[in-house]
């Protein structure tokens, strides 16, 4: 395959689609903050960027059934009928679990019950064999839902992900009811491929980066669906305002957003969620930085570094870092 220039993917004063994976937090003693939860969605929805509950930042592969539901409750009576949502379809197995298309089916249930659109989450099930098969998986569930988003997950995140060859992802788009797949390889090389194949052959279909070390993939024609967007949804909003306006204040505040994300997700990358945590313990819009008792922790020592990185996106965009 001819290697893709970027330089000809640039799309300037493009109108970018923003969803930002909630963080689902936590108080001192360990049980989750439903209040804090309901004015972070809140906030995200206010900022003109699509809420995403149950998402990896919302801790979806360590929280039952009952908690999903509640997040989807939570999110769907804090925003009102008819509002924008999207939510992850998670199954939880072990490695060389058979695909439980059942399993995903009342995931899916759940999720268009509180009228949401379904991002579906990789497991091992459904990411076993090759990528046919897994493609194959796919079209079975999208016929059991009116639209949904694919995910290509990199092992960094979860062991049980997957990203396709671009083939296969050529045989994802072609899925009618698939509005777009979100795209964490963390690989810019692989997310130009995707965009330029979209731009061939079905532009309406979203690209989702989920490229939280390259969040200026949207230069190149990729939405976003991110984790790091969680501590500043209102800074990430005024600067794809910004790329739409032709406005050169675009490149500082996407420079400051992209240094926290770099500092945030660095290995064990799943730890970044105790960074985005800390993030919105420093912004005073939570009780506690605590993450889920299962999930990686950052040291306290971050907290000093996290709170210039903060400074640093309020310069850039004032009035949106603190």
């Amino acid at each position: 395959m001819t290697p893709v220039d970027p330089a000809t993917l640039v799309r300037p004063r493009r109108s970018i689609r923003g969803m930002s994976a909630i963080l689902l937090p936590f108080t001192r003693d360990r049980r989750i903050d439903w209040d804090a939860f309901a004015a972070h969605v809140a906030r995200t929805a206010a900022a003109g960027i699509t809420p995403a509950v149950n998402m990896d930042t919302g801790y979806v592969q360590l929280i039952d059934d009952a908690t999903r539901r509640q997040a989807l409750e939570v999110a769907r009576a804090t925003l009102g009928p008819g509002a924008e949502m999207v939510a992850g379809a998670c199954v939880v197995d072990a490695p060389g679990a058979a695909f439980d298309e059942a399993a995903y089916g009342r995931q899916l249930e759940m999720i268009t019950g509180a009228g949401a659109i379904p991002v579906i989450f990789p497991s091992y099930g459904l990411t076993a064999g090759s990528d046919a098969d897994v493609v194959g998986r796919t079209r079975r569930l999208a016929g059991r839902v009116e639209t949904f988003i694919g995910f290509e997950l990199g092992t960094a995140f979860v062991p049980s992900g997957r990203v396709l060859a671009l083939e296969a992802y050529c045989d994802l788009m072609q899925i009618p009811n698939c509005i777009g797949a979100k795209h964490s390889s963390l690989l810019r090389r692989l997310e130009w491929e995707r965009l330029a194949l979209r731009d061939r052959t079905r532009p309406e279909f979203h690209v989702f980066t989920g490229n939280d070390l390259a969040i200026d993939m949207v230069r190149y024609g990729s939405d976003w669906l991110l984790g790091l967007s969680t501590a500043a949804p209102e800074a990430f909003a005024q600067r794809d305002r910004w790329w739409a306006a032709g406005d050169s204040r675009f490149d500082e505040l996407d420079d400051a957003l992209q240094a926290l994300g770099d500092f945030a997700f660095r290995p064990p990358v799943p730890a970044y969620k105790h960074s985005m945590a800390q993030a919105l313990h420093l912004k005073g819009l939570l009780e506690t930085d605590e993450p889920h008792p299962d999930s990686p922790r950052r040291p306290a020592s971050d907290r000093e570094i996290i709170a210039a990185l903060l400074d640093r996106i309020s310069t850039a965009g004032p009035g949106l870092g603190a």
